[in-house]
């Protein structure tokens, strides 16, 4: 049985980011390929054909007359190019079911590789690719469109060798810095007689270019090493920002942004002065081997290993940069993109695939960071040992953005707050859904008194939805009456 689907708790089952339910009563629904597209694109799902959502958000099924027949068309076009451009199905993954005495058909979509992404429809991948969130079905923007082709290659963004600059024109001091750490954390290094030239070479930091034979910095070398006015030149959205509130009556008890010119702004001195801050105010008791203090705590190592996790699979080209936010009892971590692995694989572990290869290896060659996948877990792990709130690992979508929430204090004192906090997400997500709701509403009068009788397709173009949430959003507004038949239906305001 699919993991996102059990017959025996179909009567309880309601639409969600993983579940979509369609009649299909007249044959395969246009929609099915805005929703297939959607779940490849996001965390997978089930598309159930043969049931359609009641009022109150309950399943009822309808049946399906030849279900063997629509199964063959399905097949039929889930590997035609011009229909889908990736077929990520086997055959156990479509099934007929019976609810009730009626026929139904599942289909599970998995969740596509990313070199496989982005899935699209029509043929044409910047006007017809979707992703999944609690809207439905929603078209993806081109920035969401060019972030999955820039993770489609083994050799991820950071390799990149930036011809335009030159090596002298990284921060020496943080070059001097860093080689300074790697020679502490491991001093009978190789890596430790050559000349600074060779050295960022052999991290990864400087590559010889094809353009003129010399070396120069690669986009990982900029990034740690290089100044923020020259970072912004490669990676205009580029933004690092630490904001510190220990105390409610001060907007900020603390704050560090890259592009203030009081320092550098790369990532490396920003991974160095943000740890110390938030190291300071660890109130963690110290330990002790033998006779000798061990200050550096598991929490400590799980609190470097979630600011190095954030660093190395930021997608510098997103917008909204990197924000680290501390309070008195917790720390957030945000940054632009969505993860690689699915959020669920995150958490499980065992799959390493970073954003910036390069930046993750150069932090791994001062001992910080995991290269296994294991990270994430550890970090729940060291949160489980303390009897903390378990720690919240969050997507959100256009922007794509990461965010790991770690809440400092007792399992019992924290689940309480934890509750309150989720409820109010919870509350909040759903009036964020009416309100758009209620805004695309507004938006689809105003466009249907400007433009009179119009398309489903138009309509959905307008609002940048699926056509199936813009019939959905369509069908429950009074104030807008349909004419025509199913295949040829427009829609206009009444009176009118």
């Amino acid at each position: 049985m699919s993991k996102n689907f059990d017959l025996t708790k179909f009567d309880k089952y309601k639409e969600d980011n993983r579940r979509e339910v369609k009649k299909a009563n007249g044959g395969l629904p246009k929609s099915l390929w805005e929703s297939y597209s959607s779940f490849a694109n996001t965390d997978g799902g089930v598309i159930i054909l043969g049931v359609e959502e009641n009022e109150d958000g309950t399943w009822a099924t309808t049946g399906l007359k030849h279900p063997e027949k629509l199964i063959k068309e399905f097949w039929d076009l889930v590997n035609n190019e011009d229909m889908v451009s990736l077929n990520l199905l086997k055959d156990s993954d479509v099934a007929i079911h019976n609810v009730d005495g009626d026929t139904i058909i599942v289909i599970e979509v998995p969740r596509a590789n990313r070199q496989d992404r982005p899935v699209y429809i029509k043929n044409d991948m910047f006007k017809y690719t979707y992703k999944r969130n609690f809207e439905g079905d929603y078209r993806c923007t081109k920035a969401q469109v060019l972030a999955m082709l820039r993770d489609q290659t083994e050799d991820t963004s950071d390799m990149k060798i930036v011809d335009w600059m030159p090596l002298s024109d990284l921060n020496q001091d943080t070059v001097q810095g860093y080689r300074n750490m790697h020679q502490n954390a491991s001093d009978k290094h190789p890596f430790s007689r050559l000349t600074d030239e060779e050295y960022l070479r052999s991290i990864g930091a400087a590559g010889v270019s094809k353009e003129d034979g010399e070396l120069h910095p690669t986009t990982a070398g900029l990034l740690m090493f290089g100044n923020d006015f020259d970072i912004v030149r490669e990676f205009p959205e580029y933004f690092l920002d630490y904001q510190e509130k220990l105390d409610p009556s001060i907007r900020w008890t603390d704050r560090l942004w890259s592009t203030s010119g009081t320092w550098s702004g790369n990532v490396f001195d920003f991974f160095l002065r943000v740890y110390s801050k938030i190291a300071i105010g660890l109130k963690v008791p110290f330990k002790q081997e033998g006779i000798m203090r061990v200050d550096d705590t598991p929490i400590h190592k799980a609190v470097r290993e979630a600011l190095v996790n954030c660093l190395s699979n930021a997608d510098y080209f997103g917008v909204r940069g990197v924000v680290i936010r501390k309070t008195p009892t917790e720390l957030i971590l945000e940054n632009p993109g969505y993860i690689r692995t699915g959020k669920i694989q995150m958490k499980k572990g065992g799959v390493s695939d970073p954003r910036n290869k390069t930046i993750l290896k150069m932090f791994n060659l001062l001992d910080i960071g995991e290269r296994s996948g294991s990270g994430v877990p550890n970090i729940f792990n060291v949160w489980s040992d303390e009897g903390w709130a378990e720690p919240l690992l969050e997507e959100e979508d256009n922007p794509d953005r990461t965010r790991l929430t770690l809440v400092f204090g007792k399992q019992a004192k924290k689940t309480s707050e934890e509750n309150k906090r989720r409820k109010q997400a919870k509350k909040t997500s759903e009036e964020n859904k009416r309100s758009k709701t209620e805004e695309n509403e507004e938006r689809i009068k105003a466009y249907l008194k400007k433009n009179g009788e119009c398309k489903t397709s138009e309509i959905a173009e307008m609002l940048s939805l699926s056509e199936s949430r813009a019939r959905a959003i369509i069908s429950s507004m009074d104030e807008v009456e349909a004419i025509g038949n199913t295949t040829n239906r427009r829609y206009k305001m009444k009176n009118m």
